[in-house]
């Protein structure tokens, strides 16, 4: 493939003026006024435009002010834009992220070279490498190699389909150049599931077979566990207000009839006009309320939590794909993690090469460098590993960076070892005719070559347990084949495994004269040696794991190396340091039944040799155990298990299939990143959880107040247009509010939350009914004190205007310091406060708003301007909820 010259800068701009580019065009997406269109219909929305029309017809009749009728239709109209708004906002910065994160580089030949090519720039006569776990990015045919491609995009059929050039013979029955059972044909969006070739590109953008489609390609999103709950929540309120406002209102003429006329319906009915206004009245009532308790802010909130928390992960390298996923992450309880670039850098270096030598007592001699080994062996290894690879290997690439690619960080750390970016391979008269691909199921490659002399050899690499198990010989310093004494065979295991503790990977090299088979070795291998990879822990590794555990997140190591290796590596980091903890080898897992795996599971730390049909098996036994499961993943065949987890974590070294099957791509590979993910889910639920519990304490006072004040003498000591503005505060300017709350250090101290655990906690109940039987009572208290209207004299006479703006403006002060009261569990108000700046912006607002509208509201919010002492009195009754809520606290820490 390195002959391969592809297109020249000078024909593929050419190229791209005569067929156009590989992109596609974008699919129409809902526009603003189709979100309004549908926000409109919201069962909130229609309720208050019913509101509205009552109260308009109620105007028309003298009953009620004109400015009422257009506070509801304000508070509709806000309630819908700032929606509307707020989601195409975030869907489109949504997008946006996501194509820039998530944007496709490909292996193109250009001039001479491999190079990584966006796949938006590929264009017709482009020769595009292909690998194992890579996406299609254009229709086109194969011109060498050979491949398994999965069309399930295009086809629903799940089993991969084998690819190869047309010269091969064709199918029976299979003429059409376009169709999809085209052997030699492969369609952009399909998915490489073993092999390599290289894919000549003929069709591009929107002429591909996908891109004709793609309109009619959508993605499912499910729903999250939070986002259910919060609909099913928003239900509950809405119905409880409806059923409020029909209690209320029935209260109130029960009161008028009964109570006031001593049950004589006839007294009563005798006064027509008392009737009508009676009527008039409690419709208004049951209007207020049914504007108070729907919660037309919660669905803006989630939008806007989401939204501002998805920019905070972008930069702590964490690509949020599906929202379920951060929503999620919050109630993860049992992590299944990678190592190699997880918990380990991901950058891996052959520091090594053990050869035998039958001189040493320990049987084998160690080379640091290349250049260190006798010329012969040096040059058996380097035709082993240069000859037996996935890589495309260029030495004279301008781009350092481009010199080796393709392949996985084995094997680049292996040619790296032999020099293959720096050193030119002289390859002449050698021929490959046949290659296994290496597999996590095989653990081994192999190719199969005939020599310039005519003979020919196959060249094996893989685990050194299995490759040492079927070697007879080896090649001593001269390259010779000498046999391999059973003690030196023992002794290599010994000094193996010793090695793997030290925490290396071991890969062993070897040759045979037999041709190896896709299921297995020959038992004739002569042994070459074996190289020593090292892959330095992440320094934030143990730390991070640390963390995870402090949370409550079992988390359990899964590996493609061998057992000591992994254990060792685990120990280092902390993660097997119990007497109880397991480690199992796949071939064990295997071994035990499920019901005898879900026993260990608990206990379970390490899964050496892990192949991914274990990831699937895991996942599948660990939610049948009612556990919210995460997988890492970066391989094709981890899809599975990625697609099946609760949380699909893919890598972002990893392959386009398991970024895709993922809800979340951990850009840097770094489980620090997982962890921040799970910590920013738990402050999202977190904020969510302050939000419902202000809203619903300004709903339980305002339903109490509309209840109670008939019965205790006044009516309607908010008016409409007061209350939308209360609704105001505490729909939209709360949701932004408590949208930035910092992801705190002691959520990641708490247990994960369980998957069938309510949304509104006891905790939350006690701060709820407290508050807002509290701010119901002051209330009356001051209705229905002497002692209150004293305080608002004017010129030693009372003023029924001043009272009632002062109680106005003390209701709003009081639920806009209950939000400090929210905000925080303990009892120090003002903890982290700072880096939330939009809520000391919102509740600062609100004191200022408050205060301009009494002095400038008049006749439409009922209101005149105050004292300088009168706005003390109220300062200090409203900041009473404090003290308060500090008690309350203080009783509930106790009460643990």
């Amino acid at each position: 493939m390195i002959s391969v010259k592809g297109l020249t800068e000078q024909e593929v701009e050419k190229s791209r003026q005569l067929h156009g580019t590989n992109q596609l065009t974008a699919q129409e997406a809902d526009t603003f006024w189709d979100k309004l269109k549908d926000n409109l219909k919201d069962p909130m929305i229609v309720i208050l435009m019913v509101a509205l029309v009552i109260v308009v017809v109620l105007a028309v009749f003298g009953f009620t002010e004109w400015y009422e009728g257009v506070g509801i239709a304000a508070a509709v109209a806000l309630a819908t834009l700032v929606a509307t708004a707020s989601e195409f906002k975030n869907e489109q910065t949504f997008q946006k992220l996501q194509e820039e994160a998530s944007k496709i580089f490909l292996n193109v030949f250009r001039g001479g070279f491999l190079t990584v090519v966006p796949i938006d720039d590929i264009v017709v006569g482009d020769k595009v490498f292909l690998q194992p776990g890579d996406k299609i990015p254009a229709d086109g045919k194969i011109s060498e190699g050979k491949l398994k491609v999965n069309q399930a995009m295009l086809t629903g059929e799940p089993e991969a389909v084998t690819k190869r050039p047309e010269t091969y013979p064709k199918i029976s029955g299979v003429s059409d150049d376009t169709s999809l059972d085209n052997p030699g044909k492969l369609y952009r969006g399909t998915i490489v599931e073993d092999g390599e070739a290289i894919l000549e590109v003929e069709s591009v953008g929107d002429k591909t077979h996908f891109g004709k489609l793609a309109a009619d390609l959508t993605v499912e999103e499910r729903p999250g566990p939070l986002r259910v709950k919060l609909a099913n929540l928003a239900d509950g309120i809405a119905k409880f207000g409806y059923i409020g406002a029909t209690f209320i209102a029935l209260s109130f003429m029960f009161k008028v009839i009964y109570l006031d006329h001593a049950g004589s319906l006839g007294l009563y009915f005798s006064n027509f006009g008392q009737v009508i206004t009676d009527i008039v009245t409690a419709l208004i009532l049951a209007v207020i309320i049914i504007v108070v308790a729907v919660p037309e802010g919660l669905p803006m909130m989630i939008a806007i939590v989401l939204a501002q928390n998805m920019r905070k992960l972008l930069k702590s390298n964490v690509l949020v794909r599906q929202l379920l996923g951060i929503e999620t992450s919050g109630s993860l309880n049992l992590l299944f993690s990678d190592k190699t670039g997880t918990i380990t850098r991901g950058q891996l270096e052959a520091v090594g090469f053990l050869g035998v030598d039958e001189g040493q007592e320990s049987k084998f001699k160690s080379y640091g460098t290349l250049d260190e080994m006798p010329g012969p062996l040096g040059g058996l290894l380097r035709l082993s590993y240069l000859k037996n690879t996935s890589c495309v290997v260029n030495p004279e690439a301008p781009k350092e960076n481009e010199r080796i690619l393709g392949g996985n960080t084995t094997e680049r750390a292996l040619l790296k070892f032999v020099k293959a970016d720096s050193r030119p391979f002289d390859g002449k008269g050698i021929t490959t005719t046949s290659e296994i691909m290496f597999s996590s199921a095989r653990k081994f490659s192999s190719a199969c070559l005939d020599m310039a002399d005519g003979k020919g050899v196959t060249i094996v690499k893989g685990a050194s347990e299995k490759i040492l198990e079927k070697c007879t010989s080896y090649h001593d310093e001269k390259g010779e084949i000498k046999p391999l004494p059973a003690e030196t065979k023992r002794l290599l295991g010994e000094e193996m495994d010793r090695k793997a503790e030290d925490g290396f990977r071991i890969i062993a090299a070897a040759t045979t004269e037999s041709a190896c088979m896709e299921e297995g070795l020959p038992d004739d291998l002569a042994l070459v040696g074996f190289s020593l990879i090292r892959d330095e822990i992440r320094d934030d590794a143990a730390p991070a794991i640390e963390t995870l555990k402090g949370a409550g997140i079992h988390v359990v190591m899964l590996t493609g190396d061998r057992h000591g290796t992994a254990m060792a590596i685990a120990k280092e980091i902390g993660l097997m340091d119990g007497e109880r903890d397991i480690a199992l080898e796949s071939s064990e897992m295997a071994a035990l039944s499920d019901g005898e795996l879900k026993k260990r599971l608990p206990d379970l730390k390490v899964v050496s040799r892990c192949l991914p049909q274990d990831k699937s098996r895991l996942v599948r036994l660990a939610q049948e155990m009612g556990l919210v499961v995460g997988m890492t993943g970066d391989g094709v065949n981890d899809s599975p298990a990625l697609s099946s987890a609760d949380i699909g974590f893919g890598l972002g070294s990893g392959t386009e299939v398991a970024k895709e099957a993922s809800d979340i791509v951990v850009l840097d590979d770094n489980i620090l990143s997982i962890s921040n993910a799970v910590h920013y889910g738990r402050s999202i639920y977190r904020s969510i959880q302050k939000f419902i519990t202000f809203q619903l304490t300004v709903n339980v006072s305002a339903i109490l107040i509309a209840f109670l004040g008939p019965f205790l003498g006044f009516e309607l000591p908010l008016t409409m247009i007061q209350l939308l503005w209360v609704n105001l505060i505490m729909d939209t300017l709360a949701a932004l509010a408590f949208s930035g709350e910092p992801p705190l250090e002691k959520h990641m101290k708490e247990q994960p939350k369980d998957r069938d655990e309510k949304l509104i906690t006891k905790q939350m109940w006690s701060s709820i009914l407290c508050n807002g039987i509290f701010i119901a009572l002051l209330s009356v208290f001051f209705l229905k004190s002497d002692f209150v209207r004293e305080l608002f004299q004017r010129d030693g006479q009372f003023s029924q205007e001043v009272f009632l703006t002062a109680f106005f403006a003390m209701f709003v002060f009081l639920n806009n310091f209950n939000k400090f009261n929210v905000r925080v569990e303990e009892l120090n108000l003002f903890d982290h406060i700072l880096e939330n700046k939009g809520f000391i912006n919102v509740v600062a607002l609100i004191f200022i708003i408050q205060i301009v509208i009494t002095y400038v509201g008049g006749e439409m919010f009922r209101t005149v301007g105050l004292t300088f002492t009168e706005w003390i009195y109220v300062l200090i009754l409203s900041i009473l909820i404090i003290p308060v809520d500090l008690m309350r606290k203080k009783f509930f820490a106790g009460q643990k």
